[in-house]
């Protein structure tokens, strides 16, 4: 019986070590992991006792690695209060020990079609620095109370002990609050959990209509996640957005900037994560008026909402190409250092001003220095990095983020390839996704898979719906080559 799940590993461990990323942690992490015999509990000064708040988490179905728990409570001017309790992970991975170290190097847990590699060792992200069930855990809180328009009316951080008392799953949330599905089990379980569920996915959509408002973008892509069965691959899944997901998505995105804002009122320099205006802007233009759209001579991030909000309603099917498109022509996010005491780097997607990333410290480093300048913000105490420092670790994650994105990416299609490899001269219906000088790109309505289109590529363009033959695959380096047939 093969075991393609060991085989995408493989292949996975040798694409991080080409990128220069650890699949391994050292004998010295291991052994100080080997010392940490509990979770950090200790109450210390000003740290409040929140457990007894309805706090809940909403994740993957398989997630142990849990971040953020999210409660709220609502009030008679219908403003709601939200508070995000971040893991406090700082309190057991100290700055320089040799588990900080590692995260340092990776930045970021690496995830793949052969396996997650965590940032930090499971025995600390899936439980003693993670939010799980039933247990009192160190936090950072983000509290925020938000009016009935979206708008932030106030934000404070502070540090707490919670507990979570539903570890509940996306999909099965969303089923439920869009009415398609009856309550989880522990929505039913817990009492009051619904109300407040309900309740926080108000706000989320408040929260949510008020960016898309100020230009925030709907951007919806493809990417496939590989199913099992046993260890063999069977099949490629797509992830749909949802009701449960935007919830998480717009608190967190709440959160991050009352973080940022929170520092620069301490301050204290930090990390912003920021999406430039785009340099391809002129290119992005051409885009939209294939569609017959006038997009402005300038970037306008609302001009650009307004024309995705338009392509999706008026063809669903191609919307995710076309966002890909717009993705790539936008440019990647990055991390910058941000010592101003007024205006803040710009987050073009997002359309928020002063955003910084905060509330996944057991999966990114930049959220862990973050939570370290929050912690000596609030201890009254100086920066533990030196700005110079700051602006090496900066560019040092935002390189090795894109280096996590090129192992990820190359694994899908290695699964991708792996799927298909049995399928040599079979046929499918597929979209072109591009198509320039270096190549014409097809991808597949079932299964969802991109390949090269070797033959048969003359006078397509983006959108065009064709058939193509499986020609060959290259599990190794995640080649899938196609012919157009039907000519």
């Amino acid at each position: 019986m093969p075991s393609h799940r060991t085989d995408l590993r493989s292949i996975a461990r040798r694409a991080m070590v080409e990128r220069g990323l650890l699949p391994e942690f050292s004998p010295a992490a291991m052994a100080e992991l080997a010392r940490v015999q509990a979770a950090a509990t200790d109450q210390g000064t000003g740290i409040r006792d929140l457990t007894g708040l309805l706090w809940s988490s909403i994740d993957n179905d398989d997630s142990r690695d849990l971040d953020q728990l999210t409660v709220a409570e609502s009030h008679a001017d219908r403003s709601v209060t939200i508070l995000v309790a971040i893991a406090d992970v700082d309190a057991l991975v100290t700055k320089e020990s040799a588990l900080d170290i590692h995260a340092k190097h990776n930045t970021t847990s690496v995830y793949t079609s052969g396996g997650m590699f965590p940032m930090l060792p499971e025995k600390l992200s899936t439980d003693l620095t993670s939010l799980g069930e039933g247990h009192d855990r160190l936090a950072v809180v983000v509290k925020m109370v938000i009016a009935e328009d979206g708008a932030i009316l106030s934000s404070t951080l502070f540090r707490a002990l919670v507990r979570n008392h539903a570890k509940l799953a996306y999909n099965s949330v969303a089923a439920w609050l869009a009415g398609e599905a009856s309550e989880p089990e522990w929505v039913k379980a817990v009492s009051g959990l619904d109300g407040q569920l309900r309740l926080q996915d108000q706000v989320a959509q408040r929260l949510k209509a008020r960016r898309h408002e100020e230009g925030a973008l709907s951007l919806e892509t493809i990417e496939p996640r590989a199913v099992f069965e046993g260890e063999v691959l069977t099949n490629l899944k797509v992830e749909q957005k949802n009701r449960a997901k935007e919830l998480i998505e717009d608190f967190m995105i709440a959160a991050n900037q009352a973080t940022a804002s929170y520092l620069k009122g301490k301050g204290m320099p930090s990390f912003r994560r920021i999406l430039r205006s785009p340099e391809r802007w002129q290119r992005i233009v051409e885009v939209a008026a294939r569609w017959g759209e006038h997009l402005p001579s300038e970037p306008d991030a609302k001009a650009l909402e307004v024309f995705l909000v338009a392509r999706r309603k008026a063809d669903p099917l191609r919307f995710p190409d076309l966002s890909l498109a717009i993705v790539k022509l936008i440019g990647r996010g990055e991390y910058v250092l941000d010592q101003s005491k007024d205006g803040s780097p710009e987050h073009f997607g997002l359309a928020v001003k002063g955003y910084t990333h905060s509330t996944a410290p057991n999966r990114r480093f930049p959220d862990l220095i973050t939570q370290r300048l929050i912690k000596a913000a609030l201890a009254g105490e100086s920066t533990p990095y030196r700005p110079e420092e700051l602006k090496y670790l900066a560019d040092h994650c935002t390189e090795k983020e894109n280096d996590a994105e090129k192992v990820e990416r190359q694994l899908r299609k290695s699964a991708a390839a792996l799927l298909l490899e049995s399928r040599i001269g079979q046929r499918f219906d597929a979209i072109v996704t591009g198509a320039s000088d270096r190549g014409t790109w097809v991808r597949l309505l079932e299964p969802p898979v991109e390949g090269r289109l070797v033959t048969g590529e003359r006078g397509l363009d983006v959108g065009d719906k064709v058939q193509v033959e499986l020609m060959s695959t290259d599990v190794e380096r995640g080649y899938i080559d196609f012919i157009r047939v039907g000519l």
